[in-house]
Order: structure tokens, then sequence, then C-alpha cells
């Protein structure tokens, strides 16, 4: 049974930066897909980013583009997510998710999940 612990989120104004860290719990291995989706209210569950943890491909949404950047550290267990230029539609649950393939993304479909970390930005 993987656990995910989501941190990081916070409020920023349009323009600013956060850092999501995803503690995982036991041993992540290589083979595994971790990635960040996100949920406002009304909407649904929506893929942003996605990457094999043990290195290699990465898989981003295409409105997180350029913006975005989902990185690992295989020593201390946790997957990152850079989010820069952030602007209000950004303004989600942000939740942190495995699987044992990337095979299911972008869709929501992924057989591990964290409690999420709410990100709002102020215009």
């Amino acid at each position: 049974q993987v656990q995910l612990v989501e941190s990081g989120g916070g409020s920023v104004q349009a323009g600013g930066s956060l850092r999501l860290s995803c503690a995982a719990s036991p041993f992540i291995d290589s083979h595994y897909c971790m990635a960040w989706f996100r949920q406002a209210p009304g909407k649904e569950r929506e893929g942003v980013a996605a990457i094999r943890f043990g290195g290699g491909s990465t898989y981003y949404a295409d409105s997180v583009k350029g913006r975005f950047t989902i990185s690992q550290d295989n020593a201390k267990n946790t997957l990152y997510l850079q989010m820069n230029s952030l602007k209000p539609e950004d303004s989600a649950m942000y939740y942190c998710a495995a699987d044992y393939s990337c095979g299911s993304w972008p869709r929501a479909g992924f057989r591990y999940w964290g409690q999420g970390t709410q990100v709002t930005v102020s215009s």
C-alpha cells in the first residue's frame, strides 16, 4: 500500500510561484508512474503532469507546458511540482497520484492518491 502526502500549497498572486511536494512511502520503485492532478470546484479532476519515477518520460497538460515542471528525488522518495507564472485559473486542489504505469495518464485512473493541497491564485 502506497501512501502519498502532499505539501506546499498556499495562496499567491498571479505571476507568482509555488513548489508542491509529495512524500511517498514505502519506497517507490523505479517502474512507478507518479503524477499531479488538480480539481477546481465544479470541475472534473484533470491531469497536470506525470513522470516515470525511474526518470525519463514526462508528460504535461497543454495548459501548464512551459510554466510547470515535474521532478523527483529518488533518494528522498519525493515528487515535486514547480509552478511558475501562476494564473487564477490554476487555482484548485492539487493531488499527488501513483500507479504501476503511466498508461492511464491523463485520466484520473491512478491507483494511489494523496489527500490534496490547496492552491489559490489571486488576480
